[in-house]
C-alpha cells in the first residue's frame, strides 16, 4: 500500500529531477507500450497480410484517433483535476471526479463509437479510401469500434492511477495490454489466418484485459483514490471542470485527426504526379508516422509524468517547483525529440523495413520519414509547453497552441507547399509547422513568464 503523506511529502520536498524520473518513467514505458499496438499491428499487417491492408491501416487512423482523443478529454482532464484536490487536501472531491469520468467516457464514447459504425462506409470514404483498401479497412474497424469503450475507459483511469500516486503500477497496466497484443497478433493473424479481422480482435481483447487490470485498482480498498457506487453518476460541474482541462488534448488529438485525413486527400492528388500510386503514399506516411509517434508518445509520457507534479504544487502555490519541474521536462523532451530527428534523417530505411520488404515500398517510407523529422528537434519544447498551460488549469492557452501547429499552420501548409512543390510539398509541410508553432508557443510562454513576474514584483 502506498501511503498517500509520503506521496504528498515527496510532491512538496523531493528532489525535482528525481521526482520528474519517479513518475516520468513509468509513464513513458506505458505511452511507449501503448505505441506498440499500432506497431505490433503494423508489423504483422505488412509482412503477412499485404501493402493494400498496410495503406487501409494508415487510412483508418483518424477514426481510431477519436477514441484516443475521448480518452485524452475526459483522462487527462480528470488527472489534472484529481491531482489540484489532491495538492489541496480536498480526497472526496477527487473520488467524485473519478466516478464521474467513468459515466461520461461511457457516454461520450457510445455516442460517437456508434455513430461511427452506423456510418462507417461514408466515413471511409470521407477519410479517402479506395477500392482497393476500403474493405480490409472496414474489416478491421467493424471489430474495433465497438471494443475501443475499453481503450477510452483503461486510458481514463491509467492516468487517474499516476496522477494519485501510483507511476509503477499504471506502467504495468500497459505492459498486460501491450503483451497479450503482442500473444494474441500472431495467432489471429498467422496462425489462424483472420487478416485484418484477427488484428482487430487481438487489439480488442488486449484492451479487455488491461481494462480488467486498470479497474480493480480502483475497487481496491487500500488504493487513494476509490470508486464508491455512490459517485457513479454524472455530476455537470465536475463534468465541465474536467472537459474544460481535457479539452486541450483532446482537440490536438481532432486537430491531429483532421491533419491525417487531409494528408490522405494530397498523397492521393498529387501522388501520381510522382509516378506513386495513392494507395502505396497512404502506405508509407501510414508506416513512417508509425514511427514518429513513437517519440511524440515518449513526450507526451513526460508530459504525463510532469502533470501530477505541476498540478498539485501549483495548487498548494508552490511555484517555484513548478517553475523548475517544466524546464526540466523541456530538457529532457528536447533530447528525445533531437534523437528522433538524428534516426528518422539519417538511417530511414533500416526502420521502415519493420513494416515491409518491398523495396519500392521501402524507399518511398523512408523519404517519408526524412522529410517529417526535419524539424523534429524543437518539436519537445513545443509539446511541453503547451501541455504546461493544461497542468496549471489555462485550457485556453494550452487549446491555442494545440490548434496553431495543427490548424492554424499546418493545414495551410499542405495547401500551400504542393502548389509550389508537388508531391515532395506533402512531406515539408510538417517540418514548416513544426517551425512556426515553436516560435508561436516561445512567444506565448515568453508572455506568461513575464506577467507573473509582473504579478510578483507588485505583491
Amino acid at each position: 500500500m502506498v501511503k498517500s503523506h509520503d506521496i504528498y511529502h515527496d510532491f512538496k520536498h523531493k528532489k525535482v529531477s528525481a521526482l520528474f524520473w519517479q513518475y516520468a518513467l513509468p509513464a513513458i514505458i506505458g505511452t511507449i507500450v501503448n505505441t506498440l499496438y499500432n506497431i505490433i499491428d503494423g508489423i504483422f499487417i505488412g509482412h503477412w497480410i499485404g501493402r493494400e491492408a498496410l495503406s487501409a491501416a494508415g487510412l483508418i487512423l483518424p477514426v481510431m484517433n477519436l477514441a484516443a482523443a475521448i480518452g485524452m478529454l475526459v483522462g487527462i482532464g480528470s488527472a489534472s483535476r484529481i491531482s489540484i484536490f489532491l495538492g489541496r487536501g480536498e480526497n472526496d472531491k477527487a473520488e467524485k471526479v473519478a466516478g464521474t469520468s467513468f459515466m461520461l467516457t461511457a457516454v461520450l464514447s457510445g455516442i460517437t463509437l456508434s455513430t461511427l459504425l452506423y456510418f462507417i462506409d461514408p466515413v471511409l470514404h470521407f477519410v479517402g479510401s479506395s477500392p482497393v483498401n476500403h474493405v480490409y479497412a472496414r474489416e478491421f474497424l467493424e471489430i474495433f469500434l465497438p471494443g475501443s469503450i475499453f481503450l477510452t475507459l483503461t486510458f481514463n483511469y491509467n492516468n487517474m492511477m499516476r496522477a494519485s500516486g501510483y507511476p509503477f503500477k499504471a506502467m504495468l497496466t500497459m505492459f498486460v495490454s501491450v503483451i497479450a497484443n503482442i500473444i494474441l497478433a500472431p495467432i489471429f493473424i498467422i496462425g489462424l489466418g483472420w487478416g485484418m479481422r484477427g488484428a482487430a480482435l487481438a487489439t480488442t481483447f488486449s484492451m479487455m484485459i488491461s481494462f480488467a487490470f486498470v479497474m480493480q485498482h480502483f475497487l481496491n480498498k487500500n488504493s487513494n483514490i476509490k470508486l464508491y457506487r455512490r459517485n457513479f453518476k454524472l455530476d455537470f460541474s465536475i463534468a465541465k471542470s474536467v472537459i474544460s482541462i481535457g479539452l486541450s488534448p483532446f482537440s490536438m488529438q481532432m486537430a491531429a485527426s483532421i491533419v491525417v485525413v487531409f494528408i490522405n486527400w494530397q498523397l492521393n492528388r498529387y501522388a501520381p504526379l510522382a509516378n506513386v500510386s495513392g494507395d502505396d503514399s497512404i502506405a508509407a506516411f501510414s508506416n513512417a508516422n508509425r514511427l514518429i509517434t513513437l517519440v511524440i508518445m515518449i513526450v507526451i509520457g513526460i508530459n504525463q509524468g510532469m502533470q501530477p507534479i505541476i498540478g498539485y504544487n501549483y495548487g498548494a502555490k508552490n511555484y517555484d517547483r513548478v517553475k523548475k519541474t517544466f524546464f526540466y521536462a523541456v530538457k529532457v523532451a528536447t533530447v528525445v525529440t533531437s534523437l528522433g530527428f538524428v534516426l528518422g534523417f539519417f538511417i530511414p530505411d533500416m526502420l521502415v523495413r519493420a513494416f515491409s520488404s518491398e523495396e519500392d515500398l521501402v524507399q518511398l517510407s523512408a523519404i517519408a520519414l526524412r522529410f517529417t523529422t526535419l524539424s523534429f528537434i524543437f518539436v519537445g519544447f513545443q509539446m511541453v509547453t503547451t501541455s504546461f498551460f493544461q497542468c496549471i488549469g489555462m485550457a485556453k492557452v494550452s487549446i491555442l497552441l494545440s490548434l496553431s501547429r495543427q490548424i492554424l499552420i499546418l493545414l495551410p501548409a499542405l495547401y500551400i507547399l504542393p502548389l509550389f512543390f508537388g508531391f515532395d510539398g506533402v512531406w515539408v509541410a510538417a517540418p514548416t509547422a513544426d517551425l512556426l508553432s515553436t516560435g508561436t508557443a516561445y512567444l506565448v510562454l515568453y508572455w506568461y513568464f513575464k506577467s507573473i513576474k509582473k504579478r510578483q514584483n507588485h505583491n
